[in-house]
């Protein structure tokens, strides 16, 4: 039997597209408080236990209080920076898993092994 170490794989972020009918279904969904409906500002210590600054996957650090400007207006939308697709509360992104119109989908610009959305989910949740 081949045991494969499922740490290493790359797994990408979850973004949710312009078919999006803004029924709200993911955003209680989400372990991470990643979700926001169109044009509400985020923060990373919605939802989070984050105090002071954070590190982001670009490298940079935030300051985890500071107001951002939404990513998308018109529909929900996530942020990649506290997105960890679930790892560590479920076996599948569960905003995928309820949404109606399936848009919910993979973001290839965001690629991330599972080790780091774990790293990332201890860090948002201490």
């Amino acid at each position: 039997m081949l045991l494969l170490n499922c740490s290493k794989f790359t797994t990408m972020a979850i973004k949710i597209t312009d078919e999006c009918i803004n029924c709200g279904a993911c955003e209680p969904e989400c372990p991470n408080n990643a979700i926001y409906e169109g044009g509400v500002e985020w923060a990373i210590t919605d939802g989070t236990t984050v105090k002071g600054a954070f590190k982001l996957m670009d490298g940079s650090e935030m300051d985890s209080d500071k107001r951002n400007s939404p990513i998308a207006a018109d529909v929900y939308y996530i942020t990649p920076n506290k997105c960890t697709e679930c790892q560590g509360f479920h076996e599948e992104p569960q905003c995928a898993a309820v949404c109606p119109v399936d848009c919910c989908v993979a973001d290839e610009e965001y690629a991330e092994t599972v080790d780091q959305l774990l790293d990332k989910k201890s860090r948002l949740h201490i």
